[in-house]
């Protein structure tokens, strides 16, 4: 009987991506997905520790698989990958002795050969004290750094049917303050360019229009393999693999955003006209505390010169409150900066102590949680207001949108998104056909509607 898999992904881009590459390993090993964790063979549990609460989510859903395995009166292997297993590493087995494999966020083509060594050890007995019988205690881990950054091509198994995630830079070097990556990713390794485009046209012929690229700092990208090939160039080389309709890319660092780069978002039309700065905070004396080596002054004056290149451009950002140090004018700062930039779209969160960041080790955690929360209240008032102002003075144009999925509420809708990765609802064009069938498919639609959070319209023609 052919075992089964379930891969549970919590986290960023990169964490669904490295999911992706994780399945298409166990498929290649003989296993088969399952949605369900109690016919699972295997559960993988890749998990992210960027955030707050990382490890708690973690027990916790440990626990609730000791439930549902007890139900049934078998268990699956257990394997946590990630960030958090990475960070952690054998500490995690102190925790929980439910956990068979930890596997590195650097090792994930050891996967199938651990979890094969710990089926071989007898794993598959009861959760805890259910079983009548002591359960074996097999456990197999590699957090291990390794240069090599490349992946078979062709393995992935991808979870999308209109955009392909390719990594092409792994690690970080930069070391902000707050920043967990260099600890959990480990050191700045790029691809070869040869080795990304390759995949990128194995993903374009399997019928995917979108190319995201990823990672840490995406942009600081420069091909180990061709010295003429920077970030820049590396757009313009995917740009002409056939059948790349989109591309799109996270997350660049704004000290890193040359006038290559904006040139190459204007010019390649290819590149969808969406740019994440992430500023994450307003206070020039915040962000030199966080290490990120830019001023409030110099990234206003980036967005000038993006603006002024690319007008229609949409800029979405990455904001933190309650840092150390921050100050009632500090943050007074950072509102006043979302008013100028106007952003499209924020992701914002309050400030927590990361392990083995230098602001862990080094500042006090001095703004209280009182204060941080409402601080990120205000600021997400602040940025649902502009976007329901920007949303409002899109209704009556059309915009070109990539159809990405169907709707789950209403039978007749289709779901997509703008060059500016601004999500769009509209119904089916054509009802005598199939939702399904407009998946991947451009349409012009004209915008009738504004939300808080996405635009509804009327489809018109085709625009591909």
């Amino acid at each position: 009987m052919t075992k089964k898999y379930l891969i549970e992904t919590f986290g960023c881009q990169m964490n669904f991506h490295d999911s992706e590459r994780m399945a298409g390993l166990l498929e290649q090993a003989g296993y088969e997905a399952t949605e369900e964790s109690q016919e699972a063979d295997l559960v993988v549990l890749n998990t992210c520790s960027v955030r707050e609460r990382a490890e708690d989510k973690l027990y916790s859903r440990l626990g609730e698989l000791r439930v549902k395995a007890a139900e049934v009166g078998r268990r699956p292997v257990l394997a946590v990958t990630g960030c958090v297993a990475q960070q952690e590493g054998p500490a995690l087995r102190k925790r929980s002795r439910d956990i068979d494999v930890i596997v590195g966020t650097q090792s994930l083509k050891m996967l199938p050969m651990l979890v094969e060594r710990a089926e071989k050890k007898g794993s598959g007995a009861f959760f805890g004290p259910a079983s009548a019988k002591k359960a074996p205690d097999p456990f197999y881990i590699d957090i291990n750094p390794h240069e090599d950054v490349s992946f078979p091509l062709g393995l992935t198994r991808r979870g999308d049917p209109v955009k392909a995630y390719v990594t092409i830079v792994e690690g970080c070097n930069d070391f902000c303050a707050f920043c967990v990556v260099p600890y959990t990713r480990g050191h700045e390794r790029m691809r070869p360019v040869a080795e990304i485009v390759a995949e990128v046209r194995e993903a374009a012929d399997s019928g995917r229009k979108e190319i995201q690229l990823l990672g840490q700092i995406v942009n600081h990208y420069q091909a180990p393999d061709d010295a003429a090939c920077d970030f820049a160039e590396l757009l313009e080389r995917v740009s002409r693999v056939p059948g790349v309709e989109r591309i799109r890319f996270a997350s660049p660092h704004p000290r890193h955003v040359g006038p290559r780069l904006i040139e190459a978002v204007r010019d390649i039309p290819q590149v969808c006209k969406h740019l994440h700065l992430p500023v994450q905070s307003g206070s020039s004396s915040i962000l030199k505390a966080m290490r990120r080596r830019y001023t409030r002054d110099s990234y206003l004056d980036l967005v000038r010169r993006v603006r002024e290149a690319v007008p229609d451009i949409a800029l979405s950002t990455d904001m933190i409150v309650g840092f150390p140090g921050e100050t009632g004018p500090d943050f007074a700062e950072t509102l006043s900066l979302v008013e100028a930039v106007r952003f499209h779209s924020m992701f914002s969160f309050k400030y927590s102590s990361r392990p083995n960041t230098l602001a862990e080790k080094r500042l006090p955690d001095d703004v209280s949680e009182s204060t941080k929360s409402e601080r990120l209240s205000i600021l997400q008032g602040l940025q649902k207001r502009i976007q329901i102002e920007l949303h409002e003075a899109a209704v009556g144009r059309s915009f070109e949108v990539l159809v990405d999925a169907t709707s789950r509420k209403r039978r007749w809708e289709l779901s997509g998104r703008t060059t500016g990765n601004t999500v769009v609802n509209f119904p089916l064009p054509a009802p005598a056909t199939e939702p399904a069938e407009w998946v991947g498919r451009t349409v012009q639609v004209t915008i009738t509607e504004a939300g808080p959070n996405s635009l509804r319209g009327q489809a018109g023609s085709h625009a591909d």
